[in-house]
């Protein structure tokens, strides 16, 4: 598995059309064989701050898979609007620091 993770700054009177954005772009992510879960977060300090974090099952799965899917083109089309507001967009492997608390 492989975490992607996208910061968006995004200005106030579009933060709700972004996440209304994400809310129908995650149809995509569903029907991806190569998604294996998703959020969007929003950070409390700054409300402009955005930060989505998708699970693949590898950095292909995403490249390749999702990508040359017939699933990309509708969530690419959602929001495509926002992608010159991307800060940061990598893959990253998990370590072996994490914990739940339950």
């Amino acid at each position: 598995m492989i975490v992607e993770y996208i910061r968006y700054t995004i200005p106030e009177p579009e933060a709700d059309a972004f996440v209304a954005s994400y809310t129908r772009a995650q149809a995509s992510l569903q029907k991806s064989t190569h998604c294996l879960g998703w959020e969007l977060s929003r950070c409390t300090e700054d409300a402009t701050r955005f930060i989505l974090r998708i699970q693949w099952d590898s950095a292909e799965g995403h490249m390749q898979g999702f990508r040359k899917s017939p699933e990309f083109a509708p969530f690419l089309a959602e929001i495509r609007p926002y992608i010159a507001r991307i800060e940061e967009m990598r893959h990253y492997a998990l370590t072996a620091v994490a914990g739940v608390k339950g």
